[in-house]
């Protein structure tokens, strides 16, 4: 399920990160990487603000509907 669908506050691993060669690593370069757990925080408008390795990151819903929980 893409991250775009997690519920706030429940913690869920990441199972895979899609898209394109440069959009993966972008996204692994936040720290979205496969086994690496992520916090839904809010959600508004589609997008999301995510808690990943003790960080807070806001991503489109776009990128996130490219990681897979």
């Amino acid at each position: 399920m893409p991250l775009t669908m997690a519920s706030p506050g429940e913690q869920n691993a990441i199972k895979k990160v899609g898209g394109n060669p440069e959009t993966r690593q972008f996204l692994e370069n936040l720290g979205f990487i496969p086994g690496g757990l992520v916090s839904v925080i809010s959600k508004i408008g589609g997008n999301v603000i995510v808690e990943v390795k003790g960080a807070r990151i806001a991503v489109d819903q776009g990128m996130a509907a490219k990681i897979m929980i």
